[in-house]
């Protein structure tokens, strides 16, 4: 899976100290607010893309941006973008998509009260096929899914609660539609140099696995698995921000793996282990 406040007092403070020859006249007028652009853009650089707390470019660097559209009504859409490799490295079979292509769009408005914005849409993954053919292990990893979150602030803790429902089979794997994951994501706005602690975790249940046994055959739904993150974030201003975090999964390494080629075999290494991510983003 992506605000300027200012305030001008000065003019109105000045009037209290106005004298009486002065009462009748009139107040000079505040200035106009600056428009907020319904577009904004922004653009990433990451030492590691993670997605759900899955590798998807096997450890490697990757490049992502998007832009988003949001009419004040609260309707938005939206892209996204990002280059991986682990379709390839999955197949094994002569498959390339270089690149994920998110496209979304949904309805966020503050129902409730203040701070507390509901966000309700659909996102498609899309992701450009070029060679080979997939097969029975892999279905088109090309994902449609519904989503549900609400934003909550208190205070300096902001973050939300979702749920994700997929509509088809997910990232390829056969019989999946009716996966669901929810997840939390919680930041912690410290008030020191810009810093703010963030936190999340979340649960993927992968649907409709049969119940299987043997070596590399697990029992029912062990494609399932939790990640959680926890990290923190500078924010440089004028849209500039770093972050760094730690990554983990409980995922099942033997389905949830990524492939190497050597000039003698083909290794094999968890998509889901533990590791650091640091990634440094510019909205405009």
């Amino acid at each position: 899976m992506k605000t300027i406040q200012k305030t001008a007092i000065a003019l109105a403070a000045s009037g209290l100290f106005a004298t009486a020859a002065f009462a009748q006249t009139a107040p000079a007028a505040a200035p106009e607010a600056p428009e907020v652009s319904p577009i904004t853009a922004n653009v990433t650089v990451t030492n590691d893309y993670r997605f759900r707390g899955i590798t998807q470019t096997n450890y490697q660097p990757a490049i992502q941006g998007g832009f988003d559209y949001a009419h004040e009504s609260g309707f938005y859409i939206g892209n996204w973008n990002s280059s991986i490799n682990w379709v390839s490295n999955t197949t094994n079979n002569g498959v390339k998509a270089p690149i994920e292509m998110d496209f979304y769009g949904g309805f966020k408005k503050e129902l409730i009260a203040e701070g507390f914005a509901s966000d309700f849409g659909v996102l498609q993954y899309y992701y450009p096929q070029t060679g080979g053919n997939y097969n029975g292990m892999m279905l088109n990893p090309n994902t449609t899914e519904l989503y549900a979150a609400q934003n909550f602030t208190f205070g300096p803790v902001t973050g939300f609660v979702k749920v994700n429902y997929s509509l088809t089979n997910i990232f390829g794997v056969p019989n999946s539609t009716g996966s669901v994951y929810p997840d939390l994501t919680a930041n912690y706005d410290t008030g020191i140099w810009g810093i703010s602690l963030n936190g999340h975790i979340g649960y993927q249940y992968v649907a409709g696995q049969p119940v299987t046994s043997g070596v590399l055959l697990q029992p029912q739904n062990n494609l399932s698995y939790t990640d959680f993150k926890v990290g923190a974030t500078k924010d440089f201003g004028g849209g500039l921000s770093l972050s760094a975090a730690y990554v983990s999964t409980n995922a099942n390494p033997n389905w949830w793996n990524t492939w190497s080629s050597t000039t003698t075999n083909l290794q094999t290494s968890s998509a889901g282990r533990p590791g650091a991510v640091v990634s440094l983003t510019k909205v405009f």
